[in-house]
């Protein structure tokens, strides 16, 4: 009995991941040239913030403690905040606003269920264009970082899974958030959100500067749990509270991604 089963799981998984791929590969078809303009905005935002901020003032801050005592430049400490930035900036765009507008405006997932495709898998598809965005971003930033010489070659390595595991991490929230959006006007507090989290996810200053209070709550926020888990690796400093970043990223995708299949079969198959 179990030898019946297995295979038959294995092939249900294989048609679902099939057709999952199928509705990611409808981005890259449906790609137009302003497109890719939008791509490199969403790129060079970071970048000028590791320049304007990381470099230039940096010049003036000197150097950074880091919870060990070991001291590193301002620009190594900002860079992978940054990076951090970028992935969740690159997922949400995608699975917020665009995801928002297929499903509620364009209809597109309508006609797609007109297929064997299930919600769930409409779900990972969408999750996989986002981090694919979202890792070009990733990429490309960390070839600047170790042109700049503020990571090493074989950290920037390490980062990139780091930064995709972000990147699916906020693209399943973005989801999530955007089943629960009634109109276009809702996007204001998202895109309110995202400059809180910017702002205050030990981004620019280590969480330890912040009252104790504030400390604990910028801690328990996604890209605060992202920014540690990147600077641990691209400044060699991992611990046991990396691991902690991954579970609780991972956490933040399984839930994401459970609670935004279920959402979108109670409004796609109502």
């Amino acid at each position: 009995m179990l030898t019946l089963v297995l295979p038959r799981r294995l092939m249900a998984l294989d048609g679902m991941g099939r057709r999952s791929i199928a509705v990611a590969e409808r981005n890259v078809s449906a790609l137009k040239t302003a497109y890719w303009l939008v791509m490199i905005g969403g790129l060079l935002e970071p970048v000028l913030y590791l320049f304007s901020i990381g470099v230039g003032v940096g010049a003036l801050v000197g150097e950074i403690p880091l919870p060990g005592g070991r001291l590193v430049g301002y620009a190594e400490f900002v860079a992978p905040a940054m990076l951090a930035s970028s992935a969740m900036t690159g997922a949400l765009s995608e699975t917020t606003f665009n995801f928002f507008g297929k499903m509620k405006f364009m209809r597109l997932y309508e006609g797609i269920l007109a297929t064997p495709v299930r919600p769930i898998e409409i779900a990972l598809g969408e999750l996989s264009w986002a981090m694919a965005r979202g890792s070009v971003y990733s990429a490309a930033f960390l070839i600047i970082m170790v042109a700049m010489d503020l990571t090493t070659p074989l950290r920037a390595l390490a980062a990139f899974p780091a930064s995709i595991l972000i990147g699916f991490a906020f693209g399943a929230l973005g989801m999530t958030i955007s089943t629960l959006m009634r109109g276009w006007q809702d996007f204001d507090m998202i895109g309110a959100g995202m400059f809180v989290l910017f702002l205050f996810s030990g981004t620019f200053i280590p969480a330890t500067a912040y009252p104790d209070v504030l400390r604990w709550i910028v801690e328990v926020t996604p890209l605060y749990r992202a920014v540690d888990l990147i600077r641990g690796i691209s400044l060699g400093t991992i611990g046991a509270v990396q691991v902690l970043d991954v579970l609780y990223l991972l956490a933040l995708l399984a839930g994401g991604l459970f609670i935004a299949g279920r959402r979108m079969e109670r409004l796609l198959c109502r």
